[in-house]
């Protein structure tokens, strides 16, 4: 029967504290639990970090291991008598019992399974009813998780469905997956990159202590008409050169309908024009805008006549775009290549 080295398995420092140890304890729990991890050696890992668990969480426990874990045949070992029931039809890791207790009607249940260092320091402090371990009880963490809606779903608000696995521990402390479905309220006007807090859908706590929360935050998936900045809108609309130079009333598109867009006399191209409140709703507030961002097109294909109205136009305008007064002084360009 060999030393059990309860922070060695554990990955933690004698001194340690509490939420240290539970941090590792959980964080190779999810590791190496069976129903996770396929290593022909995985189970028996499992079974030391579990009892590793067992002794470290619990203060007296703790307190009894560190005056005389490493002296245990001369002192706190074999203390009280240890009920053990019979052995299970597999066989069991080297060094390790099955223990067993008393039910309600008289029968045996199991427990845990236990070294033989662990039965010899602690007799039947392992078995029997257990109490209520208040000391024991730990918060759940909280989990994050990510969630792609579209502009629409913020624009309206809506209700999507997210699938995740999160972690729960049972009575013993042991830390399965368990896949999970959530239908989640999307508030119309959330931002992209916002976190939604969702009360008590993290992980769960162990004794009495509470779930924690899940932390969700929002993506929103590209659109092809417009890009997002916070509650306002950007989007490019190309106009004709004489409705840019004459003026015009031409269809924008919204993210809830089309509205009309009035172009002012003499337009330049890259001119942006707002339309106030057609952006993403706010929480309190008026809602965003969309930014309209003019570009001016030339036709591809012009007919004889059209070439000929242009042709006259030159002639006759007196307008030179290249002008003394058309270059700001001292403008640095970036090249494109």
């Amino acid at each position: 029967m060999e030393f059990q080295d309860y922070y060695k398995i554990l990955g933690v420092k004698k001194d340690a504290s509490q939420a240290d140890i539970q941090r590792a304890y959980r964080k190779l729990a999810r590791k190496l639990h069976p129903d996770v991890n396929k290593d022909k050696d995985a189970e028996e890992k499992f079974k030391k970090i579990n009892e590793a668990n067992e002794v470290l969480k619990d203060p007296e426990k703790r307190k009894l291991y560190d005056a005389y874990g490493k002296n245990w045949q001369q002192g706190g070992g074999q203390q009280q008598p240890h009920w053990r029931g019979r052995e299970s039809q597999r066989p069991e890791a080297e060094g390790f019992s099955r223990s067993f207790r008393f039910g309600s009607d008289g029968t045996f249940e199991e427990t845990a399974e236990f070294s033989d260092f662990f039965n010899s320091l602690f007799g039947d402090r392992s078995s029997g009813r257990q109490r209520p371990r208040h000391d024991d009880d730990m918060p759940g963490r909280s989990q994050e998780a990510e969630i792609t809606v579209s502009l629409a779903d913020v624009y309206h608000g809506a209700t999507k469905a997210i699938s995740l696995q999160t972690y729960e521990a049972d009575s013993y402390g042991q830390v399965r997956p368990v896949a999970k479905t959530l239908q989640v309220k999307i508030p119309k006007g959330v931002t992209d990159g916002a976190v939604i807090r969702l009360s008590g859908q993290g992980e769960k706590g162990t004794g009495r202590g509470v779930a924690g929360d899940l932390l969700l935050r929002i993506h929103i998936a590209p659109d092809p008409r417009f890009k997002v900045e916070g509650h306002d809108l950007y989007t490019v609309i190309a106009v004709s050169p004489w409705e840019a130079v004459l003026g015009a009333k031409i269809p924008v598109q919204t993210v809830d309908g089309t509205v009309t867009l009035a172009i002012p006399k003499r337009s330049q191209n890259g001119k942006k024009l707002r339309l106030r409140g057609k952006g993403i709703p706010t929480r309190s507030g008026p809602p965003g805008d969309i930014i309209v961002e003019l570009e001016i097109k030339i036709p591809h294909h012009m007919s004889h006549e059209e070439e000929q109205l242009f042709r006259e136009l030159s002639e006759k305008s007196p307008f030179d775009p290249r002008g003394k007064n058309s270059q700001r002084a001292g403008k640095k360009w970036e090249s494109t290549i």
